[in-house]
């Protein structure tokens, strides 16, 4: 049975959505045959890479709101992450464009490290306070995992791999994925957002149910997400 997720690097529900997922599927009887596959998803693909600007400030200034009604907002991301063990490091986040992570995920793909490279740029971005649109920070990850520079650098100047990204994208258009994350369970449950273990557990139970019989659908759960508008709610 397949599940497919769509996520940005740049979305700390993104990263908590991944640690409850990854929690129900431990405790999922048939994980073993389970292929999970990341898409790529730019929530801002025109965002230019500002790394000495102030998150909070960059913020504040495109939702023209204070740093008061930011620091607000942002409480109840840090909560959800606490949920999952992340601390979350927003003072010191950087002002990055994702698609050099993406593509960089991409290539990840072809090597089956695909969990472990979206893990580790997760944390470079919402954590480790890093650049993510810097290659010399994203040759450090995919050397990490075994990912050579030479690899790297050919997926950043192939067309290929951008290619790839936009293709998950026009498909989460013609899905109308328009917040992430957005999970997709055997072609027939979607669930939109950060959802607690036990209710993926119970997707992931009800769709290999079915999986046998092949029905095909799509039903969408909502749940804490963040869309293309740059709200995390």
């Amino acid at each position: 049975m397949k599940v497919n997720i769509w996520s940005d690097i740049r979305c700390p529900f993104c990263f908590v959505g991944k640690k409850k997922f990854e929690k129900a599927l431990a405790q999922f009887p048939h994980a073993a045959e389970v292929e999970v596959e990341w898409h790529s998803f730019q929530l801002d693909p025109s965002l230019k890479t500002r790394e000495d600007e102030n998150f909070y400030d960059y913020f504040g200034k495109s939702k023209g709101v204070s740093r008061a009604q930011t620091d607000q907002m942002f409480s109840h991301v840090r909560n959800a992450g606490k949920e999952v063990d992340i601390e979350f490091d927003f003072e010191n986040q950087k002002v990055a464009n994702s698609l050099k992570g993406h593509i960089l995920i991409q290539l990840a793909k072809t090597k089956n490290k695909s969990s472990e490279i979206e893990e580790a740029l997760f944390k470079a971005q919402l954590v480790e306070g890093k650049n993510i649109d810097d290659v010399t920070v994203l040759t450090e990850i995919a050397e990490t995992h075994g990912i050579t520079t030479e690899e790297l650098t050919a997926a950043l100047n192939s067309d290929e791999m951008a290619y790839l990204v936009n293709q998950d994208m026009q498909m989460a258009a013609k899905l109308g994925i328009n917040a992430v994350p957005f999970f997709v369970f055997n072609d027939k449950y979607g669930a939109s957002g950060a959802q607690q273990p036990e209710l993926f557990l119970e997707i992931l139970e009800k769709a290999w149910a079915e999986y046998k019989a092949g029905d095909k659908g799509l039903q969408i759960i909502e749940g804490d997400a963040c869309d293309t508008d740059g709200n995390c709610n």
